[in-house]
C-alpha cells in the first residue's frame, strides 16, 4: 500500500479487530500503513467518508448501504470487502419501565445510534413484538448510557459495551437485543470509499487481510479489548468473511420496507458493492 489509509471507528467493542491491529503492529508487519481516526458518531464517520476525511470505517451496515444510494445527500460510492461483526446488540430500558408504560400509554422515547442502522430496526421488531407505542430519536453510541440516566430516554439500543455499561452503573436493565430478536444478524462492515480503491487497487485486500489476522489472536487478548465479556449479548465476529448478497439483498429489501430507503435508491445498489464480485 502506497498510501496512508485513514481508518474511522467509533468506540463501541466492534472496533477491537482495528484497535488490536495496531497494538499488536499488524498493520506494519504486513507493510500496510494505517491511520486509525476514532469519531463521535455515526453521521461525523459518514461525513468524512463523504468529504474525503476518510478513506474507509468500520461501519453500520444499513448506514453503508445509505450512503452509497445517496440518501445523506451526494452518492458515497463505497466497496464491502468483508464483514466485520454480528449481533451483540442490547436494548436497555431505565428501572420502571413496566410501571411507566402501564400509566403513560403515548409514546415512549427511545433511542438508536442512527436512524439508518440494524439498531432502529431492532427497536422497531421489539415495539411490534412487545405491543410499545415508541418514539426514536437518535443518539451517538457513547451518550446513550448518560441520556438514559438524565431521563431524556426511556430506553436504548446499542452495540457494547454501552448495554452493559448501563447495567452495571443500575442506570439500566438489558431487556431485550441481538440474541433474542435476530441471532447473527450482520452488524458492523468495513467500507473503502471507491476513490481510496482507485489510488491504490491493493487497498481492500491489504487492510481486509490484516484485519483477518487479528480476529486470530488469542482469546485473552480479545478479551481486553471487550467490555462485559459476560453480557447476554456478545458480539460475533464473523473471521472477515466475504458477504452474501443475498442477506445484503434482504436488508436492502427491509430498509425500504421501514422507509429508510426509498425503491428508486435502493435500485442503485448492485452486487459491485462487494469487493471482489
Amino acid at each position: 500500500m502506497s498510501h496512508t489509509l485513514r481508518l474511522g471507528v467509533l468506540r463501541l467493542t466492534d472496533s477491537a479487530p482495528a484497535l488490536v491491529a495496531q497494538a499488536q503492529n499488524l498493520f506494519v508487519q504486513a507493510g500496510v500503513s494505517v491511520a486509525l481516526q476514532v469519531e463521535p458518531s455515526w453521521a461525523n464517520l459518514a461525513d468524512k467518508l463523504a468529504f474525503g476525511g476518510l478513506d474507509a470505517a468500520i461501519m453500520l451496515a444499513p448506514l453503508a448501504l445509505a450512503a452509497h444510494a445517496g440518501t445523506r445527500g451526494p452518492r458515497l460510492r463505497v466497496r464491502l470487502p468483508i464483514g466485520i461483526s454480528r449481533g451483540g446488540t442490547s436494548i436497555v430500558v431505565r428501572p420502571g419501565f413496566a410501571e411507566h408504560i402501564k400509566q403513560r400509554p403515548a409514546p415512549t422515547r427511545f433511542a438508536a445510534v442512527h436512524y439508518q442502522s440494524t439498531h432502529h430496526l431492532l427497536l422497531r421488531q421489539w415495539f411490534a413484538q412487545s405491543g410499545i407505542q415508541g418514539e426514536i430519536v437518535v443518539v451517538p453510541p457513547d451518550r446513550v448510557v448518560q441520556e438514559l440516566q438524565s431521563g431524556a430516554i426511556m430506553g436504548f439500543c446499542a452495540g457494547a459495551p454501552w448495554g452493559d455499561l448501563a447495567a452495571s452503573t443500575g442506570a439500566g436493565e438489558i431487556i431485550s437485543g441481538s440474541a433474542r430478536l435476530r441471532p447473527r444478524h450482520l452488524e458492523k462492515v468495513l467500507a473503502l470509499t471507491e476513490a481510496a480503491i482507485t489510488r491504490d487497487p491493493g487497498a481492500a485486500d491489504d487492510v481486509s487481510a490484516v484485519l483477518a489476522a487479528s480476529f486470530d489472536l488469542p482469546r485473552e487478548i480479545l478479551r481486553m479489548a471487550f467490555a462485559g465479556s459476560n453480557s447476554c449479548e456478545t458480539i460475533s465476529f464473523s473471521a472477515a468473511a466475504r458477504l452474501d448478497y443475498e442477506e445484503i439483498k434482504k436488508l436492502i429489501n427491509e430498509m425500504v420496507t421501514n422507509a429508510m430507503l426509498a425503491p428508486d435508491q435502493a435500485a442503485l445498489i448492485s452486487q459491485e458493492i462487494l469487493w471482489p464480485v
